[in-house]
């Protein structure tokens, strides 16, 4: 039995009628007529009565025409979603993102872009740092990231394009006799003590300090570890040392607490989009053209 009996069938029982059937569908009436006594001979019933001026559905004709109807329905719907896939408008996209990455213009913009081009399309975000956003897609957890990436290398088989750079700024006590500068650089600040995420934290941030520092020959004196930004800013304002974080963290505003940008070259943190290399997924792809739609607009 194959879907084009089925169609033949459903036609018939609707026309009740072999010739009008016949015509709806293209073709032959004896070859029509010759696949239904086929499909009822593999059933093993009669799903007609046929008399010499009308064509009556039997009670198996009855109960086998709702299926049948079901069937091609769902075969259609199937068909249906397939193509929907194809075109990457349906499924499951898995995005992963860095902490400072909603204080940019870019995620909510991009978001809201491929929601209205893609509604029926799941998102599920993940925060996390860059280091594990990269084992997440080696290990395909996540579909894309928003990664941190000067100061660290990309893993193995994963492409990142640069959306944008940050500045970094110096976070420091408002009572700090460098607190009322327009600008700092780093060799001002050799002899503060830093608070700073920890190594573990898989954030390129540390390490890119850390070249900054020796740049101005000096290796940073890290007196407070905190995993959280807003944390350092917190300890910042209670004059434990200085932070240096990107500028979208600028928006945490705490009393006691001023932001001044570098001055330093190189004093800045990249944002980039991570994907798999040679990931040619419709929802990948999708995603990846509106994103860079939005980032003249950022």
């Amino acid at each position: 039995m194959e879907l084009r009996h089925l169609r033949y069938f459903v036609t018939v029982a609707e026309e009740l009628h072999f010739t009008r059937a016949a015509e709806r569908l293209h073709m032959a009436q004896p070859p029509l007529s010759q696949q239904i006594q086929s499909l009822e001979a593999e059933l093993g019933v009669a799903l007609f009565l046929r008399e010499k001026r009308k064509v009556e559905l039997t009670a198996a004709g009855q109960q086998f025409l709702l299926r049948a109807r079901r069937i091609l329905a769902d075969t259609e719907e199937a068909a249906e979603l397939a193509r929907r896939a194809a075109r990457g408008e349906v499924g499951e996209l898995r995005i992963g993102f860095t902490s400072s990455l909603p204080l940019t213009p870019i995620l909510p913009a991009a978001l809201h872009a491929y929601r209205q081009h893609y509604p029926a399309v799941r998102l599920t975000l993940r925060e996390m740092f860059t280091t594990d956003q990269f084992s997440a897609l080696q290990q395909q957890d996540i579909d894309v990231g928003f990664v941190r990436f000067n100061g660290l290398s990309p893993a193995a088989n994963i492409l990142v394009q640069e959306l944008r750079r940050d500045p970094l700024l110096v976070v420091i006590n408002s009572n700090h006799p460098l607190a009322g500068e327009p600008r700092l650089s780093l060799g001002q600040l050799r002899d503060e003590g830093m608070i700073s995420y920890p190594r573990s934290a898989g954030t390129g941030l540390h390490t890119v300090i850390r070249q900054l520092c020796e740049a101005c020959g000096f290796e940073p004196r890290i007196t407070q570890e905190a995993g959280e930004a807003t944390t350092q800013v917190g300890l910042v304002a209670a004059g434990l040392g200085i932070a240096i974080l990107p500028s979208p963290l600028e928006c945490v505003q705490l009393p006691g607490v001023r932001y001044i940008p570098l001055t330093d070259d190189g004093a800045y943190l990249a944002m980039g989009i991570a994907t798999r290399e040679g990931d040619s997924s419709p929802l990948v792809t999708g995603f990846i053209a509106h994103l860079w739609d939005e980032i003249p607009a950022s």
